[in-house]
């Protein structure tokens, strides 16, 4: 699975921290640390981060390179 933040987008509501906090993480009071691959087993974390972010900055897809393993 693939994570991707905008960075640009983020207003850094941290509902996202909330949500999936192992893979989402505030450094000072704006600066959104991320996960970019986090493995399968999170999927569900990371969907409620997706559904949780008021301004739609995170997008969640499969891996390709992941399913040829």
């Amino acid at each position: 699975m693939k994570v991707v933040v905008d960075l640009n987008r983020c207003q850094a509501y941290a509902q996202c921290i909330y949500a999936a906090p192992r893979h989402f993480v505030l450094h000072g009071r704006e600066a959104l640390v991320y996960d970019p691959s986090p493995d399968e087993a999170a999927r569900a974390e990371i969907e409620r981060a997706v559904q949780a972010c008021p301004v739609r900055a995170i997008t969640a897809y499969p891996d390709p390179a992941g399913e040829a393993k």
